[in-house]
């Protein structure tokens, strides 16, 4: 059974969607507004997929990690492959969020740091209920590996013990590289409401707030 895209953007009336590019403020914002505006806050990570369901033959991608040969394997692969894989694994998480944020946002304002392809939200939501927030290409590559994140530091470690440490951070790079350079082009090209952050010293988290909340009908 599919069900219309019509019957899920109606119920998906309530939500916000803030997509885009690392190191452009959007969980920042995400955070700020549903503070500002009591709205249910979705982070990038929240957890929206049953584990029971999640199978490799239903949802390889998702499942990548515990099929794979091990870490040495996912750290290696070509950039291609691996600019894929993250492509692809967005996709198959986009089912588990819409069933979710439909879920939970029938009487209620939501806000959420997505990664739902564009294609799909141009077709479950009004231009008013997303927007897009980009960075310098450079920032996703050059401060990969800069935030105090546990699973960032694991991955480097991995790559810390290949055979050729400093290939395989290149190669790693490569595919992050790859990876973004084709998502921004399909946000420029999206058509959504978009933000870039060309000013990475001023703090600006109070002007790109309000520029948002309009955006978004939270202020006129």
């Amino acid at each position: 059974m599919e069900i219309n895209n019509v019957i899920i953007k109606h119920y998906l009336k309530n939500v916000m969607f803030i997509n885009g590019t690392a190191y452009a403020g959007k969980s920042t914002m995400v955070k700020m507004l549903a503070e500002r505006y009591e709205l249910i806050h979705c982070s990038e990570n929240y957890d929206c997929i049953p584990k029971s369901i999640r199978t490799p033959d239903i949802f390889p991608n998702l499942c990548y990690f515990e099929t794979m040969k091990d870490w040495q394997e996912f750290v290696n692969r070509p950039p291609d492959v691996y600019a894929k894989w993250l492509s692809d694994t967005s996709n198959e998480i986009a089912h588990f969020e819409v069933a979710y944020l439909m879920r939970i946002a029938e009487n209620q304002r939501v806000i959420v740091d997505t990664n739902i392809p564009n294609n799909i939200l141009q077709v479950i939501a009004d231009y008013n209920q997303v927007a897009i927030m980009l960075s310098p290409l450079s920032m996703s590559v050059d401060k990969f590996f800069d935030r105090a994140d546990q699973d960032k530091a694991f991955i480097k470690a991995q790559i810390m013990e290949a055979e050729n440490p400093e290939e395989t951070m290149k190669n790693f790079l490569a595919g992050i590289t790859k990876y973004n350079q084709d998502i921004y082009k399909e946000f420029s090209d999206s058509g959504f409401f978009t933000l870039i952050r060309e000013d990475t010293l001023t703090d600006t988290r109070e002007e790109t707030l309000e520029i948002l909340a309009k955006h978004f009908g939270l202020i006129d």
